[in-house]
């Protein structure tokens, strides 16, 4: 009996070929295995003193950053670390390594490891 070909992973962009579902990597993540192994935000230091800054800074800079840059308008929704702190205290902390950003230009940063 003929199988089914393969299809991609259900993950968005990957083009991981599966027979079902998503592919390993993607399945961890849906799976809730990725947040176990990246820790907790308030583990990666994104506790009350950063909730704090971050609605601090979205209070005074509402708009996407990059989208302005671009002449468009749009209701930020992150606040993006424009160098990665990768746990540095300073840079997390920094309001000039800040930037308002809508969910698309934030995700798309995020990807490009920017």
């Amino acid at each position: 009996m003929p199988t089914k070909p393969p299809k991609p992973c259900r993950f968005p962009g990957c083009p991981e070929l599966v027979d079902n579902g998503y592919c390993e990597e993607h399945a961890d993540k849906i799976n809730g295995r990725y947040e176990q192994e990246r820790g907790t935000a308030t583990a990666r230091g994104y506790g009350t003193r950063w909730q704090k800054l971050r609605d601090r800074f979205a209070k005074k800079f509402p708009l996407c950053a990059e989208c302005l840059r671009n002449g468009h308008v749009t209701p930020m929704k992150d606040v993006h670390h424009k160098i990665k702190h990768d746990g540095d205290v300073d840079l997390l902390y920094d309001w000039d390594n800040l930037e308002s950003l809508c969910r698309a230009c934030h995700n798309a940063k995020t990807a490009k490891g920017e």
